[in-house]
Order: C-alpha cells, then structure tokens, then sequence
C-alpha cells in the first residue's frame, strides 16, 4: 500500500514538472505559477527517491552502475569546467586586435577621455535594427574601457516618439548625454564619436586665436603653407578658431583660450609684444613658433625672440642640420631633421612616434632660468645632428660642417620647449587633492619651426599629434594629450595586367605541374 502511494507521489511530481514546462513556453504571462509547480514537482519526485532507497542501493552497487556513474560524473565535472570557464570569461573580458594597424582598437586618446570619466555617459544609437551590429561592434570598445559608459540602441522607425524627442532627423545619428549636456554625431567612426564625447564632456567652447599680420600662418589657407589642417583638426575637438591681427586690436581677446603665433615673417611691434605680455599676466596661454630665416637678408625676429627670452627661451639665430640619414628615409633634406627623442613631459608622455620639422632653429633653455622660469625641452634631434650659424654659408649651396669655433651648436639639438607658472604657487608641505580643479596657470610653448603643422607636412607620423598634444597642454586640458585616432590603411594589392597574366599562369598551369611532378617523384621513389 505505501508503494503504492509512494509511486501516485512520483507520478503527481512528473506532472507539475511538465505543467510548469508548459506555461513557461506556451503561457509567458503566468510565469510565476510555473515557478511554483516546479518546486512541488521536485519535492514529489525527491519524495519518491528517498522512499526506493534500498533499490537505489543496490543498482549502484551493480559494477556496470558503478562504471555508468564515473562515467556521469566525469561529464558532470567537465561542464562545470566549461561553465566555470565561460563565466570567468564574462567577468573579466580580454580582447585582442590582430590587425595591422590597430583599426579595432581604441586610441590612446579615446581611453584618455573614457577613464576620467566621473558621471555615467549614455549613448543612444538611432539606426534601423539590421544597422545595430555595425555600432555594437565598436561601441562596445567604449563600455569594456568604462562602466561609465552605457549604450542604447534605438530604430527611429518603430520608436518615433523618442527619435522626435531626441531631435533626430536622419539615421546613423547618435546622441551623446554627459550631466545634462547633449552632443550629436552623424558617423560611426572612433574620431567622430570621441569627439562628441569631449565636447560633451568639456561643456565649453574654447578659442584659439591665430595672429595676422606679419606673414604668420593662415588657419583657412587650403595651400601646401597653410594651417587649414590643423583648423580643421582644432574644431573636431571642440575648439572655435579665430584670426587676431593685434596691431588693430590693441589687445588679445578677452575670450582667448590659446594665442598662437605661426611663424611670422616679420618682427611684432613693441605694442604688440606688450599686448602679449599682459596676455601672460592673465594665465594667458601663448604658442610661439619662431622660424629661422628662409633667406640671408631676413629681417630679425629681435623682439619676439627677447619675449621667448624672458620665459626663459633661448631661441637660436641659426639652422639644424642633420646628416643622421633618418630624413632620407621619408623624402627629406639634410635640412629637415627628424625627430624621435623626446624628454619626459605632459606634451609627449607616451610619444613614441617620429617627427619632422623642415627648416628648424635650435630652442633651448637658458642656463639657470630667467624670472625664476625654466622651461622643459620637448624633443631633440639626433646626436648626428647640429645647429649651424653660418646660415648665409648654407643659403650660398656651401658644403655644410659642424666648426664650433664659428658657433655651430652640436647635436642632440632641442627644438622646442615648454614652460608653465601658477599666479600663487602650491604649498610643497601640503599634498596636492587629486580631486580638486587645476589651478589657472600662464604656460608657453616655443617651438623653432612652424612647417610641421602645415598642411603639407602635417600628415607626416606623428606632426599632427605633437601640435594638438600642444594645444591641449595649453588649455590645461590634459585628456586630450596622446595619440589620436588613425584611418585604417588601405592594403589593397596593385599589379599591373602583365602580373596578372602570370598569376594567372601559374594558378592554371604552375601548381597542378608541380603537384603531378611530386607524384611522379614519389611514384619513381617507390619503384
């Protein structure tokens, strides 16, 4: 009789076990009850076995059961092994970019950006559905490098009311969302997301203000001299840029973020330079790029020399040559050295790419400061490398050689600096509060040549990076030092018809000859 009811238990157990397994899968809406019929289905068949223990016994204690129950609990162990595994990997995902170029991999700058991150970031992604893939597969990059960071995905077509909301008019827009301020970026690529999230993040406009006047480089010029690059560069990264011509003015801006001074031609007049140093009273922020003379007969740049000179500057009357053979490599002169030497600095922390600076003079402290300034060298030539005075000598086609009784400076040779002053200096006995604003500061960069940033050279390696690295440690905005994002190369293989011909020869004729020659060898071998 106890068999019996024993037996009515495990059968009443199976049933709830399958009632619940239907209204899990045929009624999603009673969810709740399949729960619970599950857990009497399992009490009712627990029941069960405990009342067949002696027969549960003695099956085991079969050999065949024996064997049959290693051999299940080998199973058992091996998927706890791989379910082991596979949560490990959720929780601490690693990811590996193969390619060349790096091309799915975030930038040094992005991971700048994304890691000082201090409030959640929300990204709402406005493409139709089958499009979903094509911005998972890079925005998940942003969500593995920070929590902050959250994404959502929205087809404008079936979600009208929030596309309306958000203001979205085509698809492929995204919306960037950082302490109530909203961005808006109309392509999937690293440098035009990334650049939504900075201007999302510094909630500013900042301006850069290029000075005209004197021969200085123009930011709208599109010619081989000009500076519409890095123009262009400057308001992808939230930048406004301005021309000044301060001999109208009278002053700079009361707005300038950066003044920048792009190898002028001329010499600044006194009022001019006055201008700029009030600038510098004011934490101003001030790029210097001084170019030596491109003719025998130039005209001196005495007075902005004597400003860079009471910063600290000693900027050279003379022209860098390099005989190292690294120039030769891209195309360059003697003329144009290449830099890649560069001193420990915000500018170039992590800077491990070359530069090039066509037609540069010497900028090097001086010994022992001025004003209590002492600026930090930024890169340096080749030890293969010198500043030569006799300038004239080189512009007249005279073989070039260091003398250093004529005042040829030997390599490495420093071609820029950069040196920084606080209005009210920190206490060194009190530990500086990571969590508190930078303190506004006067900084100035010199650089001995202004060509790198043209547009004709500013593609070359790492050009662009060093003048916006520049640019961002003048506006105190340190997120925006490192190495920026970079198109993927193209790697497509050209040949010429007569190539083609001869692939095409060798893949019909070439390998089927060689693969009946190997069996005829073999067959000969064996014979």
């Amino acid at each position: 009789m106890a068999q019996r009811i024993f037996s009515i238990i495990g059968w009443i157990g199976t049933a709830l076990v399958f009632a619940s397994l239907g209204i899990k899968f045929g009624l999603p809406a009673q969810d709740q009850y399949a729960y619970y019929l599950s857990l009497g289905g399992l009490a009712c068949m627990l029941v069960y076995m405990g009342s067949q223990w002696r027969e549960v016994g003695s099956f085991f204690g079969r050999r065949q059961a024996r064997q049959g129950t290693l051999a299940a609990s080998s199973v058992l162990i091996v998927l706890a092994i791989l379910t082991a595994i596979n949560y490990i990997g959720k929780q601490q995902n690693k990811r590996w970019d193969l390619t060349a170029a790096k091309q799915f991999s975030l930038s040094d700058q992005t991971r700048n950006v994304l890691v000082k991150l201090d409030a959640p970031l929300h990204v709402m992604v406005f493409v139709q559905e089958q499009e979903f893939p094509g911005y998972q597969d890079r925005l998940k990059e942003y969500e593995y490098v920070s929590k902050n960071v959250t994404t959502e995905y929205v087809d404008p077509d079936k979600k009208q009311t929030i596309a309306r909301q958000n203001q979205v008019t085509q698809y492929g827009t995204i919306v960037i969302n950082y302490k109530g301020r909203s961005e808006r970026v109309t392509a999937n690529s690293e440098q035009d997301i990334t650049n939504g999230i900075i201007k999302a993040v510094s909630g500013q406009q900042r301006k850069i203000y290029f000075t005209q006047g004197h021969g200085e480089k123009d930011p709208t010029s599109t010619e081989r001299e000009g500076y519409s690059g890095v123009a262009d560069l400057l308001k992808h990264e939230n930048y406004a840029v301005e021309k000044t011509v301060l001999a109208q003015q009278g002053a700079v801006p009361d707005d300038a973020s950066i003044v920048v001074v792009a190898g002028p031609q001329q010499d600044f007049f006194p009022p001019e330079i006055d201008a700029l140093k009030k600038y510098l009273e004011k934490q101003g922020k001030l790029l210097l790029q001084l170019d030596p003379p491109d003719r025998p007969d130039s005209p001196p740049l005495t007075n902005l020399i004597a400003l860079a000179h009471d910063w600290g500057f000693d900027v050279g009357n003379n022209l860098v040559v390099d005989i190292s053979g690294m120039g030769q490599l891209f195309g360059a002169s003697e003329g144009m050295p290449v830099v890649a030497d560069y001193p420990p600095h915000a500018i170039t922390e992590r800077f491990n790419v070359m530069t090039v600076f066509p037609l540069a003079r010497s900028v090097v402290p001086v010994e022992g400061g001025v004003n209590s300034h002492t600026p930090q060298i930024l890169l340096n030539t080749s030890p293969r490398s010198w500043a030569e005075a006799n300038i004239k000598g080189i512009f007249s086609q005279q073989p070039t050689k260091m003398v250093p009784a004529e005042g040829d400076k030997p390599g490495p040779v420093s071609l820029g600096a950069a040196v920084s002053a606080t209005a009210t200096p920190a206490d060194p006995s009190k530990p500086p509060d990571p969590n508190e604003p930078p303190k506004p500061e006067t900084r100035l960069v010199v650089y001995g040549d202004s060509d790198f940033g043209a547009n004709a050279y500013l593609g070359f390696s790492g050009n662009k990076d060093l003048f916006m690295n520049t640019l961002g440690w003048l506006s105190q905005q340190e997120n925006l030092i490192s190495i920026r994002p970079k198109e993927p190369d193209d790697r497509r293989l050209t040949i010429t018809a007569a190539q083609q011909r001869n692939i095409t020869w060798i893949a019909l004729l070439g390998v089927p000859l060689m693969v009946f020659s190997t069996g005829i060898l073999s067959w000969w071998r064996r014979r």
